[in-house]
Formats: C-alpha cells, sequence, structure tokens
C-alpha cells in the first residue's frame, strides 16, 4: 500500500524532473530560435513552443515542489490545475514542433529533443496528477479519522461530566 510519505517524495523527485525538462526545453526553444534567426529565415508559429511548453513544465514543477512541502488542499488544487496547463502546452508543444519538422530545411535533432522533453513532460504532467490525486485521497481519510477521534473523545467527556454531576455530594 503506498503510504503519504511514499507519495510525497515520489510526487517530489517527479516535480524536479519537471523542473528539468521545462528547463531543457527553454534552453532547447531558445537554441532553436537563435538558430532560425541567424540563418535569417522567417519564423513560424511553432519555432517558440519549445520555450512555452517549456515554461508551463517549469511552472508545474515549482507547483509540484510546493506540494510536496505543503499539501494543502488549495495548493494540490494549484497543482493539479498546473499540470493540466503543462499537459495541453505540451500537447501544442508537439503539435507545432512535428508541423516544423516535416520540412526540408528543418533541423531534424533539435525537433527530436523537442518532441522527446515534450513527451516526458506530458508523462510527468500525468503523473503527477495521479500522484496530487492520491494525496489529496489519503490526506482526506486522516482529516475524517482525527474528525471521528474527536467526536469520540468529546463524546466520552460529555458522559464523564454527566457521571460526575449525578454523584451525590458528600
Amino acid at each position: 500500500m503506498c503510504t503519504n510519505r511514499k507519495i510525497v517524495w515520489s510526487l517530489l523527485v517527479l516535480s524536479v524532473l519537471e523542473i528539468g525538462f521545462g528547463v531543457s526545453s527553454i534552453a532547447l526553444g531558445a537554441v532553436g530560435l537563435s538558430w532560425v534567426q541567424t540563418t535569417m529565415q522567417k519564423t513560424q508559429l511553432g519555432d517558440a513552443s519549445p520555450v512555452w511548453s517549456g515554461m508551463s513544465f517549469l511552472i508545474c514543477g515549482l507547483c509540484g515542489v510546493l506540494c510536496a512541502i505543503k499539501r494543502s488542499g488549495v495548493i494540490m488544487i494549484l497543482f493539479s490545475a498546473c499540470c493540466i496547463c503543462g499537459l495541453i502546452g505540451g500537447i501544442l508543444n508537439i503539435q507545432f514542433v512535428w508541423a516544423l519538422a516535416k520540412q526540408p530545411e528543418a533541423l531534424h535533432s533539435l525537433h527530436l529533443g523537442a518532441l522527446s522533453l515534450a513527451f516526458l513532460g506530458i508523462a510527468s504532467c500525468t503523473l503527477g496528477t495521479w500522484l496530487t490525486c492520491r494525496l489529496a485521497s489519503i490526506e482526506q481519510q486522516r482529516m475524517f479519522q482525527e474528525r471521528e477521534h474527536s467526536l469520540h473523545h468529546s463524546q466520552e467527556l460529555t458522559e464523564k461530566v454527566r457521571h460526575a454531576s449525578s454523584l451525590p455530594i458528600t
């Protein structure tokens, strides 16, 4: 069974990887943009898409680290929303780069790297969303058990007070 600690550590490792995918994608996109500008080619729609998807992966990873540290409901929701944005950014990046890679003057190794990073970013966003849902479920169960324990404890105290007040004073 997955424990809370294992999920948090998995989420932390995955978020650090996501940050790495984001930084790598941004760097690869910057190299691609500089290559387009140095060869005096006309910039196209997909030339900057690795930069934008890298930004979404980077933000997703940073929110994931924050989620692993804080574990509050609002941060879990924020992280899930960032993962969804990362998925969308990664999918759009794949579509744009795939269209660019079909052109004859394309730099295929750069596009292959951008596509690989996009696939890895999408996979980590999907896994991050699943881990966050698991973590939220475990936190919800923990809070429910604490509430039940608190209600049971207050019931015992009420019975003791009631019993103490019914005893005759000597």
